[in-house]
């Protein structure tokens, strides 16, 4: 049984920082690219960045890029977000995201197993 579990969501100030981790198990991790979705009220869920199987490769959602980093860690299974300098508009539920072999592709569609979910507020 495949499981994604997102912690290290909170509620922090503008221009602060967080470290999101998912930590995943019943899959061969070492062959999935991983991504971070989010979601928040009344939005649709989008795009924030993703991090090929092998590491070697990450794709970054403008709103995102110089802040926000993705990194993983094929020996504990678990892929991370660094987020710095944030902003209350990066206020939503995250959710890390995994695909078998797959490209670091931004549509959610293409990602077979999710998370449920870390909430991070940020006060302005």
């Amino acid at each position: 049984q495949v499981q994604l579990v997102e912690s290290g969501g909170g509620l922090v100030q503008a221009g602060g920082s967080l470290r999101l981790s998912c930590a995943a198990s019943g899959l061969t991790f070492s062959t999935y690219t991983m991504g971070w979705f989010r979601q928040a009220p009344g939005k649709e869920r989008e795009f924030v960045a993703a991090i090929l199987w092998s590491g070697k490769t990450t794709s970054y959602a403008d709103s995102v890029k110089g802040r926000l980093t993705i990194s993983r860690d094929n020996a504990k299974n678990t892929v991370y977000l660094q987020m710095n300098n944030l902003r209350p508009e990066d206020t939503a539920v995250y959710y890390c995201a995994g695909r078998q072999w797959g490209s670091v592709n931004s549509h959610a569609f293409e990602y077979n197993y999710w998370g449920q979910g870390t909430q991070v507020t940020i006060s302005s």
